[in-house]
């Protein structure tokens, strides 16, 4: 391994090419600032480096530690890229993007507000130098990693005593990036902050400094800081316990509080230093201070304690002479262990007094009533307050600590825990590393989510290798995932098989919904004016009312949740009274709506718009509803599955069934239909899809059992997102009689040739000694069957083989609405009924 102690963008340099590069800082963050940098490639790279680090006998693994036991206990260091790997799994990056910016896609121009054309994004701050703490070795690269996801260009700065831990692990996630795009946003400098030409270079040009540090460090940096440069100060701040009568009687809330003073010797922010009594009695104090010794010498027995430096032991025994001095005055009182490896000084005065560390805590009176009195002086070096009381305590103190200037308020024994998103020093770090930005626009971007998908096609990590997965597949998953992965149940419509269960966490669902919103906003749908009825299908777990429900209130549109009914009069009465012009539901279940209340509906002539999913509307019906009804807009709301959601959507100038694909949320292949195989640009083939945005139940390769091509080209609406057209599905192509014919030809031939216009199934029997075919029609359109016959023999060379084979049996029926089987779920018209199966 390298001695070098400067990575700089992908490479290991000394200290003579180091100088060099530095004073051409400027013009490299131009340059390197000018290429985007998608989160989605950071949080890839951070799992792959994560599922690394995890690994126990693995080579990154193996590395880092040897880097790291360099000067460092090896349990320490072990636990210490433990801690580094669970931080950068994509789980709690992902959480800590959805807390702090909003969501997984920060970096995109998007509408806040769906009503109005201003597209707002975090961009980077630009040029963010980080200049590290020598007492933790995660805070350096994890830092780093936080500058990564908001897009800047990092460079950081770690101690002349450090190891190169952080220059290694920096080069791994570099490497985990195929595209060398996070490489180039890297830089990490071993250097003393003696060598202030060095700081100054780096000072210079930044758009930002994170500084960790006292306040003299911060000061240092502070007077090398341009101005207009944001200064990011991490500064030393002080934690303290504050117990209750109760608390401190409680033997087990004394036992985790000594816990916390012996864990990492205090060096941490959130390490109490200081324990505060609710008491105004110096005989408390000094009593508490007794019986507190007794734990802590317990818990500090169980922790090997590290040799300390010379200075640590100066500061130590000062204090403790001092403390011990003024025990004559009565103001104080020590208690340490003989081997001097722990020691509980208590005080009657209730200022607030830094401890010396490394097993050494105050003991303090403070009144609730003086809290405010006492403490906000001290507000900016306040971090975290234990509670230790009853529930109303914890409530009203919280309150009081709060107003004093505390950050963090957590119970006894938990000072040092954190969870994933939790704010730093009362602020969210990814905020501070980034800059919000506002596009504001016209009427022309009226169908426009988001502004970048008309300058360039957004950057779509490869799918991954490996099988392909299928239906029974993602139901096997399920037996496994875990039940912080499982918040929604979702069962799908059973249009073509039993229905199957699909699980999300409420995070993923509420991903999923903004992205389909903002596919609805491409397809013409105005949340500022439309007035939206909600028809789709409800109850059973079917998840289409409660999506589009979802979706519309994202788009802050106005909604009426009808859901689908058999009372189409009350249906249509609704929609009159409540106004409504525009309607979202299932073609078959629309159709019969429009049909049975023809008369009601043409009268109020007001509905204008008709978003559709989970079928297709023909051309004749789409001609009928725009001539008789005064339907101007009819598309597609979204195309997607139960299992992994949505998956594209229309945009104002799509056709037929052609649909742009989620980008954000899949990655698309097109596999040859009869081997695992791209198809050639612009063939046919099964689409295939990854879903990345997916908690536990992570869909990769997933096939859908959709037939659809790549459509070439820029769309017209001006968008690089790729586009499909949609060719069907497996089950629509059927072999009866030794050929096979896809049901969707049947529809084209029927209206085509008989200006049909009403809903169509194709039902297949065993038959008597040959296999029987039957196309069934609506009675309202095909009064007669025999016509409709001799045209699909006509029409459909294969068909006519086959019936004059004698292969096959071939007939039309025709038959009322009532008599077309639907899934019960969704009320899907069910295209193919097969029923050769049940009848051998």
């Amino acid at each position: 391994m390298t001695a070098e102690p400067h990575f700089w963008q992908g490479s290991f340099i000394g200290d003579e090419e180091a100088a060099g590069r530095l004073a051409e800082l400027p013009e490299l963050a131009a340059r390197t600032l000018a290429e985007p940098l998608p989160t989605e490639l950071v949080l890839s790279a951070c799992q792959q480096l994560a599922d690394a680090l995890g690994t126990p006998d693995g080579p990154v693994r193996a590395r880092l530690l040897g880097v790291l036991t360099d000067g460092t206990d090896p349990e320490e260091a072990s636990a210490t890229l433990s801690e580094i790997a669970e931080a950068i799994a994509r789980p709690a990056l992902e959480r800590k993007l959805r807390r702090e910016l909003g969501g997984l896609r920060p970096e995109r121009l998007t509408r806040p507000d769906a009503r109005e054309t201003t597209f707002e994004a975090w961009a980077p701050v630009g040029l963010l130098v980080h200049i590290a703490p020598g007492n933790a070795a995660a805070v350096a690269p994890l830092s780093v990693i936080e500058g990564l996801l908001t897009g800047n260009l990092n460079v950081l700065k770690t101690s002349s005593g450090d190891t190169l831990l952080a220059q290694h692990l920096l080069a791994e996630l570099a490497a985990a990036d195929p595209t060398g795009a996070l490489a180039r946003r890297i830089v990490v400098l071993r250097f003393s902050s003696a060598r202030t030409e060095w700081l100054r270079l780096l000072c210079e040009p930044a758009d930002a400094v994170a500084v960790w540090g006292g306040e003299d460090a911060v000061r240092s940096v502070a007077g090398l800081v341009p101005a207009g440069c944001r200064l990011v100060e991490w500064g030393h701040r002080i934690s303290f316990a504050y117990l209750t009568r109760d608390a401190w009687s409680d033997e087990a809330t004394l036992d985790a509080l000594a816990a916390d003073v012996c864990r990492f010797e205090q060096q941490a922010c959130s390490s109490p230093q200081v324990i505060y009594l609710d008491t105004e009695e110096d005989g408390d104090v000094f009593g508490f201070a007794e019986r507190f010794a007794a734990h802590l010498a317990d818990a500090s027995a169980k922790l090997p304690r590290p040799e300390l430096e010379p200075a640590e032991h100066a500061e130590i025994t000062t204090t403790e002479l001092i403390a011990r001095l003024e025990e004559h005055l009565g103001l104080t009182r020590v208690v340490a262990a003989e081997d001097r490896s722990w020691r509980v000084l208590a005080d009657t005065r209730p200022a607030l007094a830094a401890s010396p560390l490394n097993r050494s805590v105050w003991v303090k009176p403070l009144p609730r009533t003086s809290v405010m009195t006492v403490l906000r002086p001290m507000r900016r070096y306040l971090q975290t307050a234990a509670i230790g009381g009853s529930r109303a305590d914890v409530a009203r103190l919280s309150q009081a600590m709060v107003a004093a200037g505390v950050l963090r308020v957590t119970p006894v024994g938990g000072m040092l825990d954190s969870y994933h998103g939790e704010p730093h020093d009362g602020v969210y770090a990814l905020q501070r590393y980034s800059r919000r930005v506002a596009v504001r626009a016209g009427e022309a971007f009226a169908t426009t989510a988001c502004l970048d998908d008309l300058a360039a096609p957004a950057a779509v990590p490869a799918a991954p290798s490996g099988p392909l997965l299928d239906k029974a597949g993602v139901q096997e998953q399920l037996r496994t995932l875990a039940p912080e992965h499982a918040h929604l149940y979702f069962r799908s419509g059973g249009s073509t098989g039993a229905p199957a269960l699909s699980v999300f966490t409420n995070a993923d669902y509420d991903t999923q919904m903004r992205a389909a919103a903002d596919g609805l906003l491409a397809a013409g749908f105005d949340p500022a004016r439309d007035r939206a009825a909600n028809l789709f299908f409800c109850g059973g777990m079917y998840g289409s009312f409660i999506s589009f429900f979802s979706i519309l209130e994202r788009l802050n549109a106005t909604q009426l949740p009808i859901a689908a009914g058999t009372d189409h009069a009350a249906t249509a009465e609704a929609l009159v009274t409540y106004g409504a012009d525009t309607v979202f539901g299932m073609p078959s279940y629309l159709w019969q709506l429009f049909h049975s209340q023809s008369a009601t509906l043409r009268a109020y002539g007001r509905i204008r718009k008709v978003f559709y999913g989970g079928e297709h509307f023909t051309a004749e019906q789409r001609r009928v509803l725009t001539e008789d009804f005064g339907v101007e807009v009819i598309r597609s709301a979204s195309y997607g599955s139960t299992d992994l959601g949505p998956l594209g959507y229309q945009c104002a100038r799509a056709e037929g069934s052609v649909h742009h694909v989620l980008t954000d949320l899949h990655t698309l292949e097109i596999l040859d239909p009869e081997a695992d195989r791209p198809v050639p640009a612009g063939q046919p083939g099964r689409l295939v899809f990854t879903s990345r945005t997916r908690a536990g139940q992570r869909l990769e390769r997933y096939q859908i059992g959709d037939l659809g091509r790549a459509a070439e080209g820029v769309c017209p609406c001006g968008s690089h997102t790729p586009r499909i057209e949609l060719l069907g599905r497996y089950g629509d192509v059927v072999r009866v009689g030794t050929y096979f014919f896809n049901v969707r030809r049947f529809i084209a031939v029927a209206e085509e040739e008989l200006g049909y216009r009403g809903e169509l199934q194709l039902i297949l029997d065993a038959g008597d000694g040959r296999e029987q075919a039957t196309v069934r029609l609506d009675e309202r359109y095909a009064a007669d069957g025999a016509p409709a016959r001799a045209a699909f023999l006509a029409a459909i060379p294969e068909l006519h083989s086959a019936v004059t084979e004698e292969l096959l049996s071939f007939s039309v029926e025709t038959a009322g609405t009532a008599a077309f089987e639907r899934t019960p779920t969704s009320g899907k018209l069910r295209t193919v009924i097969d029923r050769r199966q049940t009848t051998l």
